[in-house]
């Protein structure tokens, strides 16, 4: 081979490593970029949806930047993409809220993490859905689901079937889905074995009497696939109750002085954190840990949503009806009030945490914890009659409550005032979704209180096996059509209805 032969060789071998680099670089750099993706590792959530904003929700395990685009389904409009940092102060959990939405607008969204410059791959990112409100004055049938009481008295996760129950509300229809307060059981444990001789996956935590400790129940409860998928698919309204803190807490009694919880320690603030870190709630810049709030879903629907926990009374102190004391907290009764007469929706819908009139507080010596006072003078019954005469007198009909919080369903009819028989109001309570058995058929009969219907239980004591407690789990769905009239069901965990009512509009 000549001097110019092996010069034009080496030449071609040169250009040859170098395409070949210039091929593989870019690759080389999309690996190394991708190698800083980090996992989703709850699901992820859209939450407090109005007409044209939402919150999304996710966690990771990490500091790094949560990523979110957003798109209609339908291909129409232009995408939206923004992103927050993440790290150990709220547990690596992230909410987003996305503005100039479309209303009644079905979307789509994908959720990642990673570094700010992180780009968008379909294939690793976690993709979630839901619909937009309605305006206000349109008119179309609306669905919705509410729950409560999750993992509670040992009653966990079962090891094959997780919380089954999310399986069966993630088959209805629904435009949105309510978790209605003790969605964890902050102050209980999840041992390998359950309450009812079930394998369950065994809980990572003990009562919560810290912030480590308040996370690590969320964590446990938000890995279940069944309820990952249903909050991924349509949008969640949080509420919280007792057992996200400590049972029957309020401001004025939420210490313990037993281990793990040290005397005199406030346990509100921890959880309302907790609470407020492991739920899409849009965290207002003025009242950041404000609670209560409402969202509208068309001309028919409009939930009320309370918070009946964080500006309590004691439970211990006495309902004088001179000195009423309060659930609610001045502000927020004032607030109930200005919604309720302001709503033009067909149905007012207001989602109470407590029951009206079944006894709650335990034990009992430590005063009533719901609304009604029942052999006690220590409920709230006077600020409960209150609201319901402000309904009666300003003419606002087709109210309801839906409520949780007793481990049994059942459901009331309320003719408060003699002088009004035609004025009533109804109550819907449900439970447990995933809890112990605890029917009671005691209730408050002061306000022309009337039971339709029960499900629970004859004898709790003789519910010994997972399969025999199964049947009592349940949970309260609703629809509205297109003409307002509402039919409530309470159904089994399987999503068979057990009991069914149709309510005319006023």
């Amino acid at each position: 081979m000549d001097m110019l032969s092996c010069c034009q060789s080496k030449k071609v071998l040169i250009l040859i490593m170098l395409l070949t680099l210039t091929i593989l670089l870019p690759s080389a750099v999309l690996s190394h970029r991708e190698s800083r993706l980090v996992p989703v590792t709850h699901g992820v959530m859209a939450g407090d949806v109005n007409s044209t904003s939402a919150v999304i929700w996710a966690r990771t395990n990490r500091p790094s930047t949560m990523h979110v685009l957003i798109k209609p389904k339908n291909g129409f409009g232009g995408s939206i993409r923004k992103h927050t940092s993440v790290d150990l102060a709220r547990d690596f959990t992230g909410k987003i809220r996305v503005r100039g939405l479309h209303p009644d607008t079905k979307y789509k969204y994908f959720v990642w993490f990673g570094d700010e410059s992180q780009r968008f791959r379909p294939h690793r990112a976690i993709k979630g859905k839901f619909r937009t409100a309605p305006q206000r004055n349109r008119v179309q049938p609306i669905r919705f689901a509410w729950g409560g009481d999750v993992a509670g008295q040992n009653v966990c996760r079962d090891q094959n079937e997780g919380f089954p129950i999310f399986n069966a509300i993630k088959k209805l229809p629904l435009d949105f889905f309510v978790g209605l307060g003790d969605m964890i059981y902050a102050d209980g444990v999840c041992e390998p074995v359950g309450r009812y001789g079930n394998a369950q996956v065994p809980g990572t935590f003990t009562q919560a009497a810290d912030l480590p400790n308040f996370w690590a129940h969320w964590k446990y409860v938000r890995e279940d696939h069944k309820l990952q998928t249903l909050l991924s698919k349509v949008p969640y309204y949080a509420v919280w109750d007792d057992h996200e803190v400590v049972n029957d807490f309020g401001p004025l009694h939420d210490t313990r002085d037993v281990p793990p919880y040290m005397a005199g320690e406030h346990l509100l603030p921890n959880g309302l954190q907790a609470f407020l870190a492991y739920n899409p709630i849009l965290e207002r810049n003025l009242t950041p840990k404000r609670l209560y709030r409402h969202a509208r879903w068309g001309k028919h629907v409009d939930m009320i949503f309370l918070d009946n926990r964080q500006y309590r009374d004691a439970n211990l102190k006495e309902d004088d009806p001179q000195f009423v004391k309060t659930m609610l907290g001045r502000e927020q009764l004032t607030w109930l009030k200005k919604k309720l007469q302001e709503s033009d929706a067909t149905w007012k819908v207001i989602v109470s945490s407590v029951p009206i009139s079944i006894p709650t507080g335990f034990p009992p010596e430590l005063g009533r914890d719901g609304w009604g006072n029942f052999e006690q003078e220590t409920g709230f019954e006077h600020e409960i009659v209150d609201i319901l005469e402000t309904i009666r007198t300003q003419k606002l009909r087709n109210v309801i409550f839906i409520t949780t919080d007793v481990h049994f369903a059942e459901v009331f009819r309320y003719t408060p005032s003699f002088a009004d028989p035609n004025f009533q109001v109804h109550e819907f309570v449900t439970g447990p979704m995933n809890a112990g058995l605890f029917p009671n058929r005691d209730f408050d009969d002061s306000l022309g209180t009337e039971s339709l219907f029960f499900y629970g239980p004859e004898n709790a004591g003789a519910v010994s096996t997972w399969e025999e407690a199964k049947p009592w789990m349940n949970f309260g769905y609703a629809e509205v059509d297109r003409f307002g009239n509402l039919t409530v069901s309470i159904r089994n965990i399987e999503g068979d209805v057990e009991y069914e009512t149709t309510l005319l509009p006023n």
